[in-house]
């Protein structure tokens, strides 16, 4: 502790794909890992297992703070938190995510991660920083009240504060006020900022993100024969100096979703690596002949990827092309969707219209899945043509990558390390003293 005392805030930003957690004050999160865990059921052999997490754990079961049916899944299964861990293949590990459409579905998950991020990797002891989470922006009541209570009750923080993904992507590029479109790993969200607050009525959502557009690509690879051989899946042994044979190994026992999620994280390196959003409405006449970029799978072997590299994000500006991709037939309900100016615009239109004209001039693109070439010129270019005459139309995104990934991170670590916000935490004494329900009162 420096400057006695003077405790910096740890900031979280739990999102659909990555969890990000660190030091409010930095400019980047210290511990970026999967939010997604391993999980292997044991049954019957309740005694011996020794759990993940030792006697902090098991303290606090004892003291009966978890919930009973957390209490029941805790002897059952194993998680596996973290990319290393997830990485190691083992017998009968399922892929979990905690989160499903923005919501807390698996609490005792969540729970997990949070202990991972302080005790492995921020190597931290929660009792002693308060905690500003980031959250959706259309969280509902009941989610915020059992997020405070795990983190009062089973961390013992001495302060939190929940503050929604928009503000702080608002507040990473310095506004108040501003239409924020975060495209994430599980979906794409806009939404309206207003003087710090989201606007409720303004926010609008669709499934369609970074996972989605792996699955797409993947699925687009393999109908033309191109099969992703997770990591675990072969060996390779050089015969001859600097050239490889990649001998397939068998492993009977290894879940489906675990090689799903292998073979996603080999397709989102492919999409990242080559995809980039086309200037105009992707048809498969004008990108018939377009040069094919190569790429090298885990296993030595090269493929050469072609229109695929704009049809794939085009799905984000035109959200029927997932019929035309082999595999993605059943997706009609994401196909009726709405593409991301449609999007936009609706959001705008929604607002007040006395903000609309600032919220035109202030897009911003936050989210991994916004930081894609060329997706910010493609979409001011589509709003310029939708949008009203005198509407100014302007997309700002942050220059480096980093940032647009990381902008609610860096916005709750900016917001939790001014001076006048240290009056706005919800502490632990007000929690004992009014209840959980208070948060809504404290974090608008």
């Amino acid at each position: 502790m420096y400057g006695g005392d003077e405790v910096s805030a740890i900031v979280i930003d739990l999102g659909s794909h990555t969890c990000k957690a660190g030091y409010a004050g930095e400019d980047a999160p210290k511990a970026v890992f999967p939010s997604v865990v391993g999980s292997i059921d044991q049954v019957g052999a309740v005694e011996d297992i020794k759990p993940e997490r030792d006697s902090e754990s098991m303290s606090d079961s004892k003291n009966g703070i978890r919930s009973l049916d957390s209490e029941k899944t805790k002897t059952k299964r194993k998680l596996y938190v973290g990319s290393q861990a997830l990485g190691y293949r083992r017998d009968h590990m399922e892929v979990i995510s905690p989160i499903r459409d923005g919501i807390v579905v698996d609490w005792d998950i969540v729970d997990n991660i949070w202990d991972h991020a302080f005790r492995e990797r921020l190597l931290i002891d929660p009792k002693e920083h308060p905690m500003l989470l980031a959250e959706p922006s259309s969280n509902i009541p009941q989610q915020r009240e059992r997020a405070a209570e795990l983190m009062f009750e089973n961390y013992k923080v001495p302060a939190l504060f929940l503050a929604k993904n928009a503000v702080l992507t608002s507040f990473a590029s310095g506004r108040a006020t501003s239409l924020v479109v975060d495209s994430g790993g599980g979906s794409t969200t806009v939404a309206a900022v207003h003087d710090g607050f989201v606007l409720q009525k303004a926010v609008s959502a669709s499934p369609i993100g970074g996972e989605f557009l792996s699955e797409c690509m993947m699925r687009s690879l393999e109908s033309k024969g191109i099969v992703l051989k997770p990591r675990y899946s072969f060996k390779r042994k050089e015969i001859r100096p600097g050239e490889f044979l990649s001998i397939d190994l068998d492993f009977p026992n290894t879940t489906e979703s675990y090689r799903l999620y292998c073979q996603k994280l080999i397709a989102s390196d492919i999409k990242e690596c080559v995809c980039r959003a086309p200037d105009t409405a992707y048809d498969d006449s004008g990108y018939a002949n377009i040069p094919m970029t190569p790429y090298e799978l885990p296993d030595g072997q090269t493929i050469e990827i072609g229109a695929d590299r704009f049809k794939v994000p085009d799905i984000l500006f035109n959200p029927s092309l997932v019929q035309t991709i082999p595999g993605m037939e059943s997706f009609v309900d994401i196909a009726a969707g709405r593409g991301l100016p449609q999007m936009v615009i609706e959001s705008i239109n929604k607002c007040d219209v006395d903000i609309r004209r600032e919220l035109f001039s202030s897009i911003l693109l936050a989210g991994g899945t916004a930081s894609m070439q060329q997706l910010k010129e493609r979409l001011e270019k589509d709003l310029m043509e939708e949008a009203p005459q005198a509407a100014r139309v302007k997309v700002l995104a942050s220059g480096n990558a980093t940032e647009r990934r990381f902008s609610v991170w860096i916005g709750g670590s900016i917001l939790a390390s001014l001076g006048s916000f240290q009056q706005m935490w919800f502490s632990k004494a007000e929690y004992e003293e009014h209840g959980v329900s208070y948060i809504q009162r404290k974090c608008p």
